[in-house]
């Protein structure tokens, strides 16, 4: 007996859904999926900053001295590049969802504990495992919500997620500074643990799992999943699913297959611009209210210096979004490496004259976060779906790498008689680097298949 009109046996059903996925109009369910991917990602740049808000309240209390802060600050970044390392990888065995779903829940213990701590060492290693459950969840939340999107619109839902860290970070440090006044530094944790915690179970509801995930791993009730995804965006049901090409991909199989003959130059050119832009992110965003204050600067001001950043990082990451489903990405990435460059060496020309500093300094957070934001949203359109969640994890935590090193370096080169004007231009020059680098991808030619294409082509690079 043949089949219903609506639904097609084999390949090409799948291959007309996915197609629709990539090419199709945005449907309610595929803007729901990004906008729970944005509210974690909110999160995530609350529990992130976290010691940023409390460091000098907490090193006041315990009597630490600044390497000793450092250490506290460093070690929620290096627990974000093994989360991304380690956990995020696991995604393309057993799932985006799962991962994202643990990855909270670590965040949240993480945070929770935190508030009880009694002394700088059991805040750092509650600040690590914090640290593991954010990164896991950074890596697979941007995975998931350009999966969801359209081809069109993949860059702005993936843009969107960095806007989601901007936001939770702003909000951090305004909610921050009432919390301690009134209940102490640890409210401050007490607050973001309890606001991960409560998202949980709205992950758990309406979260879904990735389409490529379910097509290309086939896991318990593929087929009822996948036609559950079908329905909630307007498409037919498939009778079957296509045959499943074997597959062995175990973690360490996963990250050699980054570097094989196909993916090693798109590997090592993302590796080496997150590295780069992280690493000079990180620098812009930690020193620069310090470095405003030996500019003349009251700490008022300074700090006011350090907030127009990150309002910037709003916008930043929202127009590379909405500039990236009009114009090519990589194109658009690198014009935001660009004038990042020329604008971090103008800011530090600046500081004599407030207005023109403050200015600037809000035109710097539109820019490097908008860098940050183009990384994470080319990144997955490399890798095949098997792979997606590996390499933007391995991707990122090479990154995290640059943004532990670089702030320690800076006050080490500062401590050698650098000036703040030598290290900026040293900070633009780390910026064109990145932009060159990217210009690599342009040259690439896509090689990898998957259940869906989504590598970039030379014109779209």
């Amino acid at each position: 007996m043949p089949s219903p009109p609506h639904r097609t046996a084999g390949r090409p059903v799948t291959a007309r859904l996915t197609q629709a996925l990539d090419d199709g109009p945005m449907s309610r369910f595929q803007w729901g999926a990004i906008a729970i991917c944005v509210l974690l990602n909110t999160l995530d740049g609350f529990d992130v900053l976290v010691m940023s808000f409390t460091g000098k309240t907490i090193s006041g209390e315990w009597h630490l001295d600044s390497g000793t802060l450092g250490l506290l600050l460093s070690s929620g970044l290096a627990g974000m590049a093994l989360g991304a390392l380690l956990i995020a990888p696991q995604a393309d065995r057993i799932g985006r969802r799962p991962v994202i779903l643990a990855g909270l829940a670590l965040a949240a213990a993480g945070m929770l504990l935190s508030s009880v701590s009694q002394n700088w060492q059991q805040l750092g290693a509650l600040r690590l495992l914090t640290g593991v459950g954010i990164g896991a969840v950074l890596a697979c939340s941007n995975v998931i919500a350009g999966e969801f999107a359209s081809r069109r619109w993949r860059g702005l839902a993936v843009s969107l997620n960095s806007t989601g860290y901007a936001v939770g970070a702003t909000i951090g440090g305004v909610s921050s500074v009432a919390l301690i006044d009134r209940y102490g530094w640890r409210s401050v944790f007490v607050a973001g643990g309890l606001a991960t915690l409560a998202v949980i179970p709205l992950a758990f509801r309406l979260l879904p799992e990735s389409l490529d995930f379910l097509l290309s791993r086939r896991p318990a009730n593929a087929l009822s999943r996948v036609n559950e995804l079908a329905r909630r965006m307007g498409q037919p049901d498939l009778s079957t699913l296509p045959d499943k090409e074997p597959t062995t991909l175990t973690s360490a199989a996963g990250f050699r297959r980054l570097l094989a003959p196909d993916l090693r130059r798109p590997t090592l050119v993302l590796w080496g611009a997150f590295f780069l832009v992280m690493a000079a992110f990180y620098f812009v965003t930690s020193w620069t209210p310090t470095l405003l204050v030996e500019a003349g600067m009251s700490a008022t001001q300074s700090l006011t210096g350090g907030t127009l950043l990150n309002l910037g990082g709003v916008f930043g990451t929202a127009l590379l979004g909405a500039l990236a489903a009009r114009y090519a990405l990589g194109s658009v990435l690198r014009t935001y490496l660009f004038v990042s460059a020329a604008l971090v060496v103008a800011f530090a020309s600046s500081t004599d004259t407030l207005v023109l500093a403050f200015c600037i300094g809000a035109a710097i957070g539109v820019a490097v976060n908008g860098c940050i934001a183009g990384l994470y949203a080319l990144t997955p359109s490399v890798y095949p779906a098997p792979l997606r969640a590996t390499g933007v994890g391995a991707a990122i935590s090479v990154g995290r790498v640059g943004a532990i090193i670089a702030p320690t370096t800076a006050g080490w080169l500062l401590d050698a008689g650098w000036t703040p004007l030598a290290l900026y231009v040293t900070t633009g020059a780390v910026f064109c680097a990145a932009g060159l680098l990217l210009l690599a991808m342009r040259r690439q030619q896509p090689t990898v298949k998957a259940a869906r294409d989504a590598e970039p082509t030379p014109s779209s690079a």
